[in-house]
């Protein structure tokens, strides 16, 4: 079997530089180094529609998401599938939106397909809506969108405030309000 093997007593014998160089029981130990993937490279992540989640999804990959989540979403890239529902905030250098997202969105590339909902502020680099897309909320453009401040200017009202109430009485065109301003009248015209 071995062409230079010598032979004594009919059993082959090779020599020391013919002999296979084998792992040290301590190497054989070891597993093999994993080649590290470059970030957001590889399979993306597939979160499927009978999924229901109660906390925050964090991916430095991609994320296909078509099940339904309360809490926030951070992505390198993220789908938002056509039966998805995402209740809080989107964070991605791009997202696609074919499902309803209600809670604001901050991408680079934000793409609102056919027939998604987004009840929410965008904030973005790049916007696509198309036609059949649902938007509600307001929209601005950043170089930043991650860190830009947020669109929302209302105030949290204090614990226990009451809405605003109306204390005028405007059936009394021309007299003086409580609050001492005078009604405005309506000219027809």
């Amino acid at each position: 079997m071995f062409s230079k093997a010598k032979k004594t007593g009919g059993d082959a014998v090779m020599s020391e530089a013919e002999m296979p160089s084998l792992p040290s029981p301590a190497a054989a130990k070891k597993p093999a180094p994993k080649p590290k993937a470059a970030k957001g490279a590889g399979v993306p992540s597939i979160i499927s529609d009978d999924v229901v989640i109660r906390g925050a999804i964090e991916s430095e990959g991609e994320v296909q998401f078509d099940g339904a989540i309360e809490g926030d979403i951070k992505a390198a890239s993220l789908v938002i599938g056509e039966g998805a529902k995402v209740d809080g905030e989107v964070v991605a250098d791009q997202v696609r939106v074919c499902g309803t997202v209600e809670g604001a969105i901050r991408a680079t590339r934000v793409e609102l397909a056919a027939g998604a909902l987004v009840r929410g502020d965008i904030i973005h680099t790049a916007l696509a809506i198309e036609a059949g897309a649902r938007f509600e909320g307001n929209v601005q453009h950043s170089d930043d969108p991650a860190h830009a401040p947020s669109l929302s200017r209302k105030a949290k009202p204090a614990p226990g405030a009451k809405p605003a109430e109306i204390v005028s009485d405007l059936s009394a065109a021309g007299a003086p309000g409580a609050d001492g301003l005078k009604p405005l009248k309506a000219k027809a015209g």
